[in-house]
């Protein structure tokens, strides 16, 4: 949610800002409801202050109840027209996105983004996608989840199984020397709190939702590391977690892409990264996260580039989004694994986070926080780039085989994966 109060003051600056978003929605619209809304609630706070002295004067003097009846009468008439106008302004309100910052690249949709860097030499130009793999080498079995949960699950099996808590265990070694906390979250959340993140808004909701208890599972861990500090000022800052949970997607608007394999599942495991910091330091911190993904993967040996989202295909909350996109030979391209996002105040704003300086001896200043988001490991799209990247047939064994990263074998025990048979 934005500022209502920096909208209007700098209407103009604001749309313009807004506009690479590419997106439609009336600025104006919201502004006129915040006018009737602030109108309304004048006009109930004044006619409260009557009735409050009013209320003195007639117990002092026992007079003047015709007028305390008459103001008792406006209240009741006009305080639900201002909760009706409240409600209206929240609806608008939250329609409208985050501004992107000014280093946002301008564009429609995700054919715009910019790649700003490739890293690593593509070794493998083609080869056998990770379905195909796993199916021989007994890693992944599609087939039978399919059975018994239907489409896009999967179960992990034998070393691909203990590669996945390698890989949690290799990124964890490597964030938390920067201070991130580990984190274990709830992976559902209060639909009021889930509200809060802005990944939740219609017709963009992809969340499996539990209506009868009121409950939303989470798409990413993020969403319940987010309002941890809800309602809450934070006297310390930078605040940095990292975050492991499975996470749940719907994919409702996945329809026809990615059918084959484990690349966009309904449940799949991730170490998610989270940073409350202070305002001026949101772009540090955001450089920050980035190189701790490319760390990560440059650590595992895998070809990728580091792409700038434009303004068209940024997510509601999101100031600026930097994904990083790893080398697939199965498909002859690269593919998102990881993406970070500077959301600013915005959800600070709609959950209530804050922080206390002291910006004198005396005097100390209270301030929404900005907050920061960014993969260290989505582990089932990791699994498929070591899979893909580091496939070969032996032929001596006759066999193909699966080298590990070197970088994982200390925590896994093992260097290779090979056919059984």
């Amino acid at each position: 949610m934005l500022d209502i109060k920096f909208v209007r003051e700098n209407l103009v600056k604001v749309k313009k800002a807004l506009a690479k978003r590419q997106t439609n929605f009336d600025l104006e619209k919201v502004v006129k409801l915040d006018d009737e809304r602030r109108a309304l609630q004048n006009r109930v706070e004044t006619l409260r202050a009557q009735q409050n002295q009013l209320a003195k004067e007639g117990k002092s003097a026992g007079r003047r109840t015709d007028e305390a009846v008459k103001v008792k009468q406006m209240l009741k008439d006009l305080e639900p027209q201002l909760a009706q106008a409240q409600e209206a302004f929240k609806i608008e309100a939250v329609k409208v996105p985050n501004i992107p910052l000014p280093d946002v690249p301008e564009g429609e949709d995700a054919s715009k983004n910019v790649v700003v860097k490739k890293v690593g030499e593509i070794k493998l130009k083609e080869g056998k996608e990770h379905f195909e793999i796993g199916k021989d080498l007994d890693l992944i079995d599609i087939d039978r989840a399919a059975k018994v949960s239907g489409s896009r699950f999967y179960y992990l099996k034998n070393q691909a199984a203990e590669l996945e808590f390698a890989l949690i265990k290799y990124a964890l070694d490597i964030v938390k020397k920067e201070g991130f906390q580990l984190m274990i979250p709830p992976i559902f959340i209060k639909e009021d709190i889930a509200w809060g993140s802005g990944h939740f808004e219609a017709p963009n909701d992809d969340a499996y939702h539990m209506r009868s208890d009121d409950l939303v599972a989470v798409g990413t861990s993020e969403q319940s590391i987010l309002p941890y500090f809800a309602d809450e000022i934070i006297t310390d800052l930078p605040q940095r977690f990292v975050g492991f949970s499975t996470c749940l997607r719907r994919e409702a608007g996945s329809y026809g892409k990615d059918v084959k394999g484990i690349f966009r599942v309904h449940q799949f495991d991730k170490l998610e990264m989270f940073s409350f910091c202070k305002p001026e330091d949101s772009q540090k911190e955001h450089d920050l996260i980035v190189a701790l993904e490319e760390k990560i993967m440059q650590g595992l040996g895998l070809p990728y580039q580091v792409v700038k989202l434009c303004g068209g295909d940024l997510g509601l909350p999101s100031a600026k989004t930097i994904d990083i996109e790893t080398w697939l030979p199965g498909q002859g391209k690269y593919r998102e694994t990881h993406s970070s996002s500077n959301c600013t105040d915005f959800q600070a704003r709609r959950l209530n986070i804050r922080y206390k300086s002291q910006i004198s001896p005396l005097k100390s200043q209270i301030s929404y926080v900005h907050t920061l988001n960014g993969t260290a490991v989505a582990i089932g799209r990791t699994l498929i780039a070591i899979l893909e990247n580091y496939q070969f047939f032996d032929k001596a064994q006759n066999k193909l085989v699966v080298k590990v990263p070197e970088v994982l074998q200390k925590y896994c025990g093992f260097r290779e994966i090979k056919s059984k048979k």
